[in-house]
Order: structure tokens, then C-alpha cells, then sequence
């Protein structure tokens, strides 16, 4: 009992400022991911031929570029990056140089998963909205994105468990966050307790996300 209490001190002690960077890092990065990745998906999906906006070209050109960045292992990305991150947020390594890969390797994630949401709604309902006479815009906010919302909303949640998974990774080269604290605490030195400890933890957070994501989007499907 006496051991046990002295891994909860010694966890409580070392959690809470990697666990608040891992949450600073999935969240800023979830929100620009969303922000970047959600108008790129619905153009690539409107895009293709035979939909409401076809520019064959163009269409190609998105494919191929979601494509590349998705195909990259977050680890060599993340290196990739350096000098991006350097001219963004001024440093290379850190919490807050590691939300700079972290989105560039959710955008084409969050892409994929909305262009799969808007091509899923049926064709008759943005036919009817086009024989009344609505504009590309109009249809887009208006039918398309609330329409597709139960289905994104999925998606985002899917893409917030991947960065977390993604921000662990990110630990093992300086992005700070609970995977420098399993690294440098529970590999490298040694805690088994500690480790174990912070794998526990991304398993709850990610069971948290799980939850508040599927609780939104059946309350959104209702």
C-alpha cells in the first residue's frame, strides 16, 4: 500500500506540466487542422467531375497534395519541418514548435475525412438546392456543412485521438508533452511505474474523446 501511494505521489508530481503541454499541443493543433483541412476537403469534394463544381485539374492537384502529406511517417515530418517551424513560432524543437508538424500532418487527415463526408450526402439534396437557384457558397454553408456535420464531427474526433498519438511521438524529439515524460522518465531512466502511469493516462484521454465525440454526434444525428 505504502509503494503504491509513493507511484501516485511520485505521478502527481511529475503529470500535470506534460500533461498540460499534450493537451496545449492536440488542441491547437485539432483547431488549425479543422480550420485548414475542412475547406480543402469540401474543395476537393465539390472539385471532381460531375459534381456541383468540377475543375478536373485542380481536383488532381488537391489529390496528389493530400496524398504526399499524408503518406509521410509524423516522425520524419516533424523533422522535415524544422526550419517552418523555426520561421513560424522561432524555434525548432519545443511544445509549441511541435503543434507546426502536428497540423500539417492533420490537415490532409481532416481533408480526407470531410471530402469522404461530402460525398456521402445524397445528390439530391444539393440538386434541389442548385433548381432553386443557390450559389456554390450558399449551398456550401448552408447544405452541404450542415448536412455533413454529424459525419465530421466523427471525423474530428477520430483526428484528435490520432494527434494525440501523434504529440506522444512528437516527445521522443524535444515536443515535450506526456511522451518526453515517458521517454525521459520511464525509458530512459528507468520508472517502469512512471511509464506505465502515462500510458494509462493517454488511454483515459483518448476514452474521454471517444465518449464526448460520439455523445455530440448522436445528439447531432437526433
Amino acid at each position: 500500500m505504502k509503494e503504491l501511494n509513493s507511484i501516485l505521489l511520485k505521478l502527481l508530481e511529475l503529470m500535470p506540466q506534460p500533461l498540460a503541454e499534450t493537451l496545449y499541443m492536440v488542441t491547437a493543433a485539432t483547431i488549425f487542422s479543422v480550420l485548414l483541412g475542412t475547406p480543402l476537403g469540401i474543395v476537393t469534394a465539390i472539385s471532381e467531375e460531375h459534381h456541383m463544381w468540377p475543375h478536373k485539374n485542380l481536383n488532381r492537384v488537391l489529390n496528389l497534395l493530400i496524398n504526399i502529406t499524408r503518406s509521410l511517417p509524423f516522425i520524419i515530418l516533424m523533422i522535415a519541418v524544422f526550419p517552418l517551424s523555426k520561421l513560424l513560432v522561432g524555434r525548432r524543437i519545443g511544445t509549441t514548435a511541435a503543434i507546426v508538424p502536428l497540423t500539417i500532418a492533420a490537415i490532409p487527415f481532416v481533408a480526407r475525412l470531410v471530402e469522404n463526408s461530402v460525398k456521402e450526402l445524397a445528390w439530391g439534396i444539393i440538386e434541389a438546392a442548385l433548381s432553386m437557384g443557390a450559389n456554390t457558397r450558399q449551398i456550401i454553408f448552408k447544405v452541404i456543412l450542415p448536412e455533413a456535420l454529424p459525419s465530421i464531427v466523427s471525423g474530428i474526433t477520430m483526428t484528435i485521438i490520432n494527434l494525440i498519438g501523434y504529440s506522444a511521438m512528437a516527445g521522443a524529439i524535444g515536443g515535450g508533452g506526456l511522451g518526453d515524460l515517458a521517454i525521459r522518465f520511464g525509458y530512459q531512466g528507468f520508472q517502469e511505474d512512471v511509464l506505465f502511469g502515462t500510458v494509462v493516462v493517454l488511454l483515459l484521454i483518448v476514452q474521454l474523446v471517444q465518449y464526448l465525440g460520439d455523445k455530440i454526434y448522436k445528439r447531432l444525428i437526433k
